[in-house]
């Protein structure tokens, strides 16, 4: 049987690299970088997002890409009181919350944006504070 224990990257095609790199970096703090020819990726903790440009992607790639088609939860150290003050300073609408979730290790209180190209983010915290993200965002 595969032992699968991590995400390291997932593939996000974007309407433009651009907006996108400012939304991911100068609002949720993540850092951008460079890399091979031309290409970016967006690191947080142990992870990244790579940035594929629709109608420009990088083989291979997946059967239907498109802008504003994932959703996708990121847990935050930072307390969500303060992401809703950074969020609203960037001029970032809450889509919804603070509400409970269930995350993948218990549960979770989280809150909706959505970023340039439309894709669904949860910010969240984990209620016990034994399972919050353990590295700062670099």
């Amino acid at each position: 049987m595969i032992a699968v224990t991590a995400v390291d990257h997932l593939v996000l095609t974007v309407a433009s690299i651009d907006r996108t790199v400012a939304f991911y970096r100068d609002v949720l703090g993540l850092r951008a970088e460079q890399f091979g020819a031309g290409r970016w990726a967006l690191h947080f903790g142990d992870q990244k997002f790579n940035l594929h440009e629709a109608g420009h992607e990088f083989e291979p790639k997946a059967a239907a890409p498109a802008p504003g088609a994932i959703d996708v939860c990121l847990v935050t150290a930072t307390p969500l009181d303060q992401v809703t003050s950074e969020l609203r300073a960037h001029g970032v609408p809450i889509v919804e919350g603070p509400v409970e979730r269930t995350g993948a290790r218990g549960p979770i209180i989280s809150v909706y944006v959505r970023d340039p190209d439309g894709n669904l983010i949860e910010l969240a915290n984990y209620a016990d504070p034994s399972f919050a993200a353990t590295r700062e965002a670099p």
